[in-house]
C-alpha cells in the first residue's frame, strides 16, 4: 500500500493556515446558508432511510466535519443525500423493522463497512474505479430513486398507514389498492407543501424554499388544531449532539452486508467525485480523486461511531458552497456546527412538523432529483447510454435498489465492449498492397473481428496502418501471427506502419524479434 506525504494525511493543512479573517466570516455566513438548507433536508432523508427524525441531523454534523478536513475539494459539501437513503433503507429493511434499535445499529454497521471500502480505494489509488460506473447509470439510477422515493412517500402524504415492500412495483399496487381510506386533513396538508415548495422554487429558486414550505404549512396545521390536530407528527427526540455508538461487528452480519456496501460506497463516490469535479472546472481547483476518495471513506468511519449515517456529496449544499462564494473547506465545517447547535436547541420545534407535510417537503426533494435536461442531452447524443440510462431506471422499480446500480454497470460494460470489440476499420489498394487502418487497440474482443475483415482481403501484400492502435494483449499477437504466416504462405506478408513502440515489443516478444514473422517501418 502506497506510503502517504503528511499533507496527504492531513490536507486541511494546505488551506486552513492560509484563512483570513475576511475568508473566516465569510464561510461563516456562507455555513449559516447551507446549515439552513440542510436542516429539512436532513430530517427528509432519515425518515426516507427509515430512522428517527434526529439521525438526519446526526449525519450532516461529525460525517460533513471529517470529509472538509480530510477531503480535496475546496467546496464539495457531504451529508445524506435521498438516493443514498433510499438504498439504505432498501439494503437494511429486509433485516429489522425500520426505526428499531437494531435498524440503526445495521444501517451505521453498513455505513462503516462502506466507509473502509473508499478508504482502501483510496490509499490503493482506485479513485479511478469510480469511472467505471458511467454518468447514464448514475442517471438512470437517480431517476428510479425519485420514483421510489415518491411512491415511498405517498402513503404519509395520504395519511395511510401500510406495509413496506420489496420493490416499487409492489407498493404501488398496494397503495393504489387503498386509495379510497386516503385522509382528507393529511391530503390537504402534504398537497399544499407539495405545490408550495414547487411554486416557490420556481419564484426564487436561491431562497431556502424547501424551509419556508415546511413551516409554513406547519404553521397552518398548527393553527388550526380542530382540522389538522389528529394528523401524525414526526416523532420527538431529546436534543443532545450525536451520541457515541457502539457498532455489532459480528462476522456473520459483515458478509450478509459487503455485496450492498460495495454497491452504496461506489454509488457514493460516483455521486461525490461528480459533484467535486463539476465544481472543480468552475472554480479552477486542481482536485487529486484519490483524496478525496479517502476523505469520503474516513468520513464514513469516524460518522458511523457518531450515529452519522452514510454520507456523500449534495447537489444542493454543494451549489449553494460555490454560488455564495465559499473560500474553504471552512464553510462546510460551519455549516455542520450550525446543525449541531439546533440538533441541541430545536428538537421541540421538529415534533410539530406534521408527517404530510414531511412528505411534501420529501416529494418536492423527488422532483428536483430528476435530471430533465441531462436525460435529453444524453437521448441526443447516444442511444445505447439512452438505453443503458433506462434499464437501471426500471431496475430500481423492479429490483432491490443494489442490484440496479450492478445491472447498470453490466450494461455499460456491455456496450462498451460491443464498441470496442469492432473498431473502426478502413482499407484500401496502394499499387499492389492491400492497407487497412484500424482505429483502436487489439485486444481479445476485438481479434475475430479483425481477423475476418483481414481475410476478406483479397491481395496477398497487406500493411495495416497502426497509429492508432494504442494496446495489443496476447490474442491480439497470436492473431497478427496466424494472419503474417498465411499471408506469406500466398507469396505476400504482413507490415505493420508506424506502429507505436510499445506494440512492436508485444509483437515481437511471441517468437524472439528474430523470427517475429512482421515487418515493421515507418
Amino acid at each position: 500500500m502506497p506510503r502517504l506525504t503528511r499533507q496527504q494525511l492531513f490536507p486541511f493543512l494546505a488551506w486552513l493556515p492560509r484563512q483570513t479573517r475576511s475568508s473566516i466570516g465569510r464561510d461563516l455566513i456562507v455555513g449559516l446558508s447551507g446549515a439552513i438548507l440542510a436542516l429539512p433536508q436532513s430530517i427528509a432523508y432519515a425518515l426516507i432511510a427509515g430512522l428517527p427524525a434526529e439521525y438526519g441531523l446526526y449525519a450532516a454534523i461529525v460525517p460533513v466535519l471529517v470529509a472538509c478536513l480530510f477531503g480535496s475539494s475546496w467546496h464539495l459539501i457531504c451529508g445524506p443525500t435521498a438516493a443514498i437513503s433510499i438504498v439504505l433503507y432498501a439494503s437494511i429493511s429486509p433485516l429489522a423493522v425500520p426505526g428499531s434499535q437494531d435498524y440503526i445499529s445495521l444501517i451505521l454497521l453498513l455505513t462503516f463497512l462502506c466507509g473502509i471500502f473508499q478508504w482502501l480505494l483510496g490509499m490503493l489509488r482506485f479513485g479511478a474505479l469510480v469511472n467505471f460506473v458511467s454518468h447514464s447509470v448514475v442517471l438512470g439510477f437517480t431517476l428510479g430513486a425519485a420514483v421510489v422515493i415518491a411512491i415511498g412517500q405517498l402513503p404519509n402524504l395520504l395519511g395511510l398507514d401500510l406495509p413496506a415492500q420489496s420493490t416499487a412495483l409492489k407498493s404501488l399496487v398496494v397503495l393504489l389498492g387503498q386509495l379510497g381510506q386516503s385522509n382528507m386533513p393529511s391530503l390537504i396538508l402534504g398537497g399544499s407543501t407539495l405545490l408550495l415548495g414547487l411554486l416557490l422554487k420556481a419564484v426564487i429558486p436561491r431562497w431556502p424554499t424547501l424551509l419556508i414550505s415546511l413551516v409554513a404549512v406547519s404553521a397552518v396545521a398548527w393553527g388550526c388544531p380542530a382540522l389538522f390536530g389528529e394528523v401524525p407528527r414526526v416523532q420527538a427526540f431529546v436534543g443532545r449532539l450525536p451520541p457515541v455508538t457502539a457498532l455489532p461487528l459480528d462476522l456473520d452480519l459483515v458478509l450478509r452486508l459487503l455485496p450492498s456496501a460495495v454497491a452504496v460506497g461506489m454509488l457514493g463516490l460516483v455521486t461525490s467525485l461528480s459533484i467535486a469535479r463539476s465544481l472543480s472546472a468552475r472554480s479552477q481547483q486542481m482536485l487529486d480523486a484519490n483524496q478525496e476518495v479517502r476523505g469520503q471513506g474516513v468520513s464514513n468511519i469516524v460518522g458511523a461511531f457518531f450515529s452519522g449515517s452514510l454520507s456523500a456529496g449534495s447537489f444542493t449544499r454543494s451549489g449553494l458552497s460555490y454560488e455564495a462564494g465559499a473560500c474553504s473547506p471552512l464553510a462546510g465545517i460551519f455549516s455542520a456546527l450550525w446543525v449541531a447547535l439546533f440538533a441541541l436547541c430545536g428538537a421541540s420545534l421538529i415534533a410539530q412538523i406534521p408527517l404530510p407535510v414531511m412528505a411534501g417537503s420529501i416529494l418536492v426533494i423527488s422532483w428536483g432529483l430528476v435530471d430533465r435536461r441531462g436525460i435529453a442531452a444524453l437521448l441526443r447524443v447516444s442511444r445505447s447510454e439512452f438505453v443503458v440510462m433506462a434499464l437501471t431506471c426500471l431496475a430500481t422499480l423492479l429490483l432491490e435498489l443494489q442490484t440496479a446500480i450492478y445491472a447498470g454497470v453490466l450494461a455499460s460494460l456491455f456496450f462498451y465492449l460491443k464498441r470496442t470489440s469492432q473498431p473502426r476499420v478502413q482499407t484500401w489498394r496502394d499499387g499492389s498492397v492491400e492497407v487497412m487502418r484500424v482505429g483502436g487497440s487489439i485486444f481479445f474482443g476485438a481479434s475475430h473481428y479483425l481477423q475476418q475483415r483481414l481475410q476478406r482481403l483479397t491481395g496477398s501484400e497487406v500493411m495495416i496502418e497502426a497509429q492508432q492502435i494504442n494496446f495489443i494483449d496476447y490474442s491480439g499477437v497470436e492473431m497478427l501471427h496466424q494472419e503474417a504466416r498465411r499471408l506469406r504462405g500466398l507469396g505476400g506478408g504482413l507490415t505493420l506502419r508506424q506502429a507505436k513502440p510499445q506494440v512492436v515489443d508485444e509483437l515481437r516478444k511471441l517468437e524472439g524479434a528474430d523470427h517475429c514473422p512482421i515487418a515493421f517501418i515507418d
